[in-house]
């Protein structure tokens, strides 16, 4: 028989309790469907969320569902003629409650969730010439913008209060040789006038677009299909840009430098072993993301360097300087990749998550409180 030293057993005791010190990432409750979801949205200051997607006969699945004693309770479940692919409350007031979907057709119609989402109370037919695969929501003291994006290799802003035609328009220049955009986001709205448009290709383009000025801010490449991006927040000046890709990796840029030579500083690493399908910053703390991928979450921390940007000392120019991405704990949830989460804005550490598996799970993170 062998015995542990006493330094060994000092080890073993300071491990555990730096295991029980972590955020632990634990399934609150689960639901199963029929339709498949892809996207899923908690409607703000309540405990209800709504989730959208696809039945198996290709109709549309728009469903309402609320936390109730720990359990999922379905408040609605309607279905529509087209499959919707995405949502967004995010041009919308907390009190208006009113949500913006793109779907299969090429479509964006509005619904009002407190009347209960029967018809759309407004509607941008064909907006896009086929299914549009993002969608985002600006308001933050400005006009109430919606931005979307398409197979098409198009990305439009609306503004929800004239849906006669887009407020602006990318269209690609030879439409034959069009890349598919899957995911879009507004982001720098600092102040009435300041909003950009990001938008991510599945080549691994990524295009930052400044609407004040109508012009290209910047261009890059991250090597493999862009999922999703996300600003750590959209309502400040353009800080951070989370961009998830496939082959498991996600990248975090500091929008803060931009050198003319190198572009944006940023640090990669890889968070799981398939596609990160969807990563979220916690709205309670920009440095805390989750990611989700082959059937797991992860949740992570980006650290600051000492120093976010340096001149360079021939030319005077400053360059930025990228921090690190800490995993603070990791949790396999189902064997379907995880497609879609949401945090809830108001609750610190509660997420909710669909995936491929048609199930929806109410996930919470503990002990928030101190990453802060």
């Amino acid at each position: 028989m062998s015995y542990l030293t006493e330094e060994e057993l000092k080890e073993k005791e300071r491990e555990q309790q730096r295991r029980q010190a972590r955020q632990q990432i634990v399934e609150h409750s689960r639901k199963s469907l029929v339709a498949t979801i892809f996207d899923v949205r908690w409607v703000p200051q309540s405990a209800s969320y709504v989730a959208i997607g696809q039945y198996p006969n290709s109709q549309g699945a728009l469903c309402h569902f609320q936390l109730e004693k720990g359990e999922i309770v379905t408040l609605r479940e309607m279905r529509k003629p087209t499959a919707l692919k995405c949502c967004t409350f995010g041009h919308s007031s907390a009190e208006g409650r009113q949500l913006a979907t793109g779907d299969f057709a090429g479509n964006v119609d509005l619904w009002d969730v407190e009347r209960g989402m029967e018809a759309p109370v407004a509607s941008f037919k064909r907006a896009h010439d086929t299914i549009i695969n993002g969608i985002d929501g600006a308001l933050y003291g400005g006009p109430p913008e919606i931005a979307t994006c398409s197979r098409d290799g198009a990305v439009k802003v609306w503004d929800a209060r004239q849906p006669a035609k887009p407020v602006v328009a990318l269209q690609p220049v030879d439409q034959s040789k069009a890349r598919d955009c899957w995911t879009v986001r507004l982001g720098n709205s600092c102040s009435e006038d300041d909003r950009v448009l990001c938008a991510g290709y599945d080549n691994g383009d990524v295009k930052l677009f400044d609407l004040k000025t109508q012009k290209m801010l910047h261009e890059f490449n991250v090597s493999n299909g862009v999922c999703d991006l996300c600003f750590d927040r959209p309502d400040i000046e353009m800080n951070k840009l989370i961009v998830s890709s496939l082959e498991g990796r996600v990248r975090v840029y500091d929008l803060r430098t931009l050198n003319p030579e190198v572009g944006f500083a940023y640090v990669e690493d890889r968070v799981s072993t398939g596609t990160v399908w969807v990563s979220k910053p916690l709205p309670q703390n920009r440095d805390i993301f989750m990611s989700g991928g082959a059937g797991e979450l992860t949740l992570s921390r980006y650290v600051y360097p000492p120093e976010r940007s340096l001149k360079d000392p021939t030319t005077g120019v400053a360059r930025g300087v990228a921090g690190t991405i800490d995993e603070i704990n990791k949790a396999r949830v189902g064997d379907q990749p995880i497609n879609a989460m949401d945090w809830h804005p108001q609750r610190e550490g509660l997420l909710v998550t669909a995936a491929l598996d048609q199930t929806m799970r109410v996930m919470v993170v503990t002990k928030m409180s101190a990453l802060s």
